[in-house]
């Protein structure tokens, strides 16, 4: 199977929905790929990609603790497919062993542990969205806006 490393752009709420969204881009590509998640993936996410250290552990920061404590590691994750409008996702461990997951739960996990996130061709192609290089002043903004919010404003 064919599969693209992605880089998380970030996370943002899209209105008027008021729904949390993280977005992906393709590395060395032009398509990107918004994933709705939850406000408290939002948050996980937000925190990882900016350093925050909780006083007492999230539970994507145990689950990287629990795994460590056992020696196990994250070899990948990949965003397999979009199936009745729901994405889905593998952790794929050390020794071959993989474990379903929710794609935000996958990512929050990918970020803490320094894990490769790659999106099958598949799924690009039926969720991908191609920006080109004459929109990335959008693609700069929301940078920016990124930039401006904290993982509160993801609280519900």
């Amino acid at each position: 199977m064919n599969f693209h490393a992605l880089d998380v752009v970030g996370v943002r709420v899209e209105m008027p929905s008021n729904q949390p969204i993280v977005l992906l881009k393709e590395m060395g590509g032009e398509r990107y790929l918004p994933i709705w998640i939850g406000a408290v993936e939002a948050t996980a996410i937000a925190f990882a990609q900016q350093g925050v250290t909780p006083p007492r552990p999230l539970t994507h920061d145990l689950m990287k603790d629990v795994l460590e404590a056992l020696h196990v590691s994250i070899d990948s994750i990949h965003l397999t497919e979009l199936r009745d409008g729901i994405f889905y996702a593998l952790l794929n461990l050390q020794g071959g062993v993989t474990v379903s997951a929710r794609p935000s739960d996958a990512i929050a996990l990918a970020l803490r542990t320094g894990a490769p996130i790659l999106a099958s061709e598949a799924l690009m192609s039926d969720a991908g969205i191609e920006i080109p290089n004459q929109a990335e002043d959008e693609v700069e903004k929301f940078k920016e806006f990124l930039d401006q919010i904290n993982p509160e404003d993801f609280a519900s």
